[in-house]
Order: C-alpha cells, then structure tokens, then sequence
C-alpha cells in the first residue's frame, strides 16, 4: 500500500525514520551569497552558517561560486572536510553545517525564433572544479556582473561545458514555473525539458519546483516522472523566514557531496526522504493577475477573460497554476508511485508574527518568541515538525502552539498570490482574533 503523502505522511516517515534511529539531513541547496543583486549584505560564511544551524539544515549550498569576490571569500573562509566535497568554515571544529559548492546562472539563447531565458542550479564537487567551470563560462559572459550572472549560451551549451569539466556535476533547472527565467515559464520557457536541454537531456536529473509549486502540481506532469523533485529557498538574505524555508530532507549513509548527488539521481541507498515546501499558493505568481488593478484569478476565470485584464485591458501575467494546467496530462489529485514525501510549512517567525498581528517578522517581539523556542527545542524544524504542543505553549503561549500545530497539520488558508504579490496567511486555529489578524496583516510584503 502506499504510504500517505502531505504533512500526516511525512510527519509519519519522520517518526519512523526517528524509530529506527537512520540520520535525515536537511538540505538547501539554492541560495545566494552578498554580491548578487537585491541580496542582504549580511549574506556571508559566518552568517549562513550561522541561521542555517538555527534553522535545522545540516548542508547548505554555497550559492554564487561563479562569482570572483564570493569565490575568492570561500576559498579563503572554507575547508574541505576529508575529500568529502563538503567545506566548513576555517577555524570552527564543530560541523554543525556543511556547505555544498553551488551556483546559478542565467543563460539567454535563440530557440527557432523565440528569446529564451533560463535559470539553471549548478552543482560542483569542489572548488578546485568550481575555478575550471569559471574558466570555461568566463568567455560567454561577465561573471563578476552578478552573483547569478547572464551568459550568452544556450541551455545545451551550459549543460555540455560543465559536465565535460568533472561528470559528477549536477545541473538542475531552477525555479521551474515561475513566469520568468524558468523552464517552463509562461514568457520565456519551454514546453518540454528535451527541447530546453536537447541532447543534453540525459544529464539532467532533477528540478527545482520553485516557491509557487509543490510536488502534486508537478506529478500531473507524465513527462517529470523520471526527474526527482528538489526545493530549495533561493534565499537573498540569512534571516529564518528566509533561508530554509523550502529545503529537502535527505536520508544519507555516506554524508559526502556524491552521497547528496546519489540520493537526487535515485542511485544506491541515499535517498530523498521528503521535501519542504511552503504552499504553493503562499507564492507571488501562483495565480494569474495584475499587480497594478489589483486583479487575480484561477486559471478557469483567467482563460474566459483571454488572459486580459478586466479592469485596464492589459495582458496578465500568467500564473503557475494556470501553466501547469496547459501542460499538465494527469488530473489533479494524481500520485506517482515510489516518489518522495512532502510537507506544507511556514517560516516560524511568519507564523509568530501572524498569529501576534505584529507588522514584521523582523520585530523585537518575534525574535523574543522564536529564540525561546529555538533554546528550548535546538532548532526550528525541530519546533514545527516534532515539538509537542503543551511544551511549546509553556515556552510561549497557547495562541503560538495552536498555530504551530495547524500549520504542521495543513490546516492553514491561503488567499493564493499572483503576479510578485504573495499569498495572505489565515491560520486556522479555531480562534477568531487569530484568523482576523492574519487576514489583515497576512500580506509579509518583505518575504523575498
């Protein structure tokens, strides 16, 4: 029989995995480090490390290795661990959290006729690699421009020069529903992986499924069954409600850099346990809309008006929601068979400040809530996934843990986001004021 899936069959496959006492790793792999555009300052080695081990993640990607500033800044602040093709920063004897050497580019190319602009996730065993594919990518673009650099090169291209440099790379799609920038995004995407990639196809394994899907949105997609599905933050900045916030729980006996490859290419006994996914809905292009009017719709609603605004007569922009279902070949509700688990969460601190009606996140009353529950518990997924109720209400209040317990058990609404607008939060707790604050101040406009 197969086992159940969302929050109660992850949470389930956690017990377990805590019963017979095998190790989960959390993952991130997909963040950014202080030299891309629009990214917090405070995104350095010390800092990652640092809110990564707050938040319950054990690895955590590098990000941006193209870049010469960061680059220069990990050889000199990381360590390699024992040829693992895991570093941890120089001078700590700790390894509360290891890093992973990624990086994301941007490629735009020609496809018959048509401009192309894809993000893809680039995953390398060492530095010593990283340096050799900087080489390489270096002649097609300026790679100190961004964090995330654009290169003049097709998909293909990228794809071919990485993995001539060290076949153990990996390279995912990022992101890949969001309007812009993606895979199969509504502007300038594709319909299918084989035509982005072509005969590069074979060495891409997995996808990113991005802020504004989730796992059941993807597998109504025959074509994706046989790529893993990965989730990662695409973090700008270190803080909690960021970093993390989607991640993947990977069950490891070889805690090395092919160990984490082996576990997303299904090979040998590494696996993906489950991922963690904010709701698809919380994200800011899961509905179609305009921002502007203040207009959002399903996709049924979006296609009777053509896709056109009815307030200013502009086009929409297209949510994912509504581009998963042009492409989509299942019906809604359909499980592969012998896939990974997920579960829906939220940021701790999001789920603080909703429940408070505090305006931020970023307030002295949330930060004093969250660090006794991290003090007490040791980390934050530890909090949302596995601490009991009565222990989280003696550490802060009965209204925190009622809102903790409804989010780990899916019982959260969301007035689904559209066009760069994120989703409004009401948490289903059974107290009122707690619903009327959320629906007021649910908005979270700084949640990059």
């Amino acid at each position: 029989m197969e086992p159940e899936t969302g929050n109660l069959g992850s949470l389930e496959r956690l017990r377990e995995l805590r019963r017979r006492g095998e190790r989960l790793y959390f993952c991130d792999l997909h963040i950014h480090g202080k030299y891309s555009r629009a990214t917090s300052a405070r995104m350095n080695i010390q800092e990652i490390s640092r809110f990564a081990r707050i938040k319950g993640l054990k690895i955590v990607g590098t990000g941006d290795f193209t870049h010469p500033m960061w680059f220069r800044e990990l050889k000199e602040g990381l360590g390699e661990v024992d040829e693992t093709g895991l570093y941890i920063p120089k001078g700590r004897r700790d390894r509360e959290v290891y890093f992973l050497v990624t990086g994301e580019v941007s490629t735009i190319f020609e496809y018959q006729g048509e401009v192309k602009k894809i993000h893809h996730l680039i995953l390398v065993p060492n530095l010593e690699v990283a340096q050799q594919v900087n080489d390489r990518l270096a002649r097609y673009g300026d790679l100190s421009s961004d964090g995330r650099p654009t290169l003049d090169m097709s998909a293909p291209e990228l794809v071919e020069e990485v993995m001539e440099v060290s076949a153990e790379s990996m390279i995912i799609p990022a992101h890949i529903w969001t309007p812009w920038f993606s895979l199969f995004g509504a502007f300038s995407g594709f319909d299918s992986i084989e035509d982005c990639y072509q005969d590069q196809t074979k060495n891409i394994h997995a996808v990113e499924t991005g802020l504004s899907s989730d796992p059941p949105m993807n597998w109504r997609l025959s074509s994706l069954d046989r790529y893993t599905l990965v989730s990662n933050s695409d973090s700008h900045s270190p803080w909690p409600w960021r970093i993390g916030r989607e991640a993947n729980a990977l069950v490891l006996y070889e805690l090395t850099y092919r160990g984490i490859v082996e576990a997303i290419m299904r090979k040998g006994v590494n696996r993906v346990e489950f991922t963690i996914e904010t709701d698809p809905s919380y994200g800011k292009y899961h509905w179609t809309g305009h921002r502007r009017c203040g207009v959002s719709m399903s996709p049924i609603e979006a296609i009777k008006l053509r896709n056109i605004c009815p307030v200013c007569g502009r086009k929409l922009t297209k949510g994912v929601s509504q581009r998963v279902e042009e492409l989509a070949d299942r019906p809604d509700g359909f499980k592969p068979k012998n896939v990974p688990g997920y579960i829906h969460l939220l940021p701790l601190s999001e789920i603080i400040q909703v429940t408070k009606g505090y305006s931020s996140p970023n307030v002295r009353q949330v930060w004093s809530a969250y660090s006794k529950l991290i003090d007490r518990f040791g980390d934050e997924y530890t909090v949302l996934m596995e601490a009991p109720a009565k222990e989280i209400a003696e550490t802060t209040d009965s209204e925190i843990a009622g809102s903790v317990i409804s989010v780990r058990e899916g019982r959260v609404k969301i007035t689904p986001g559209y066009d760069g607008v994120y989703g409004k939060i009401d948490l289903l707790t059974g107290k009122e004021n707690v619903k009327t604050k959320a629906r007021r101040r649910g908005t979270l406009d700084d949640f990059l």
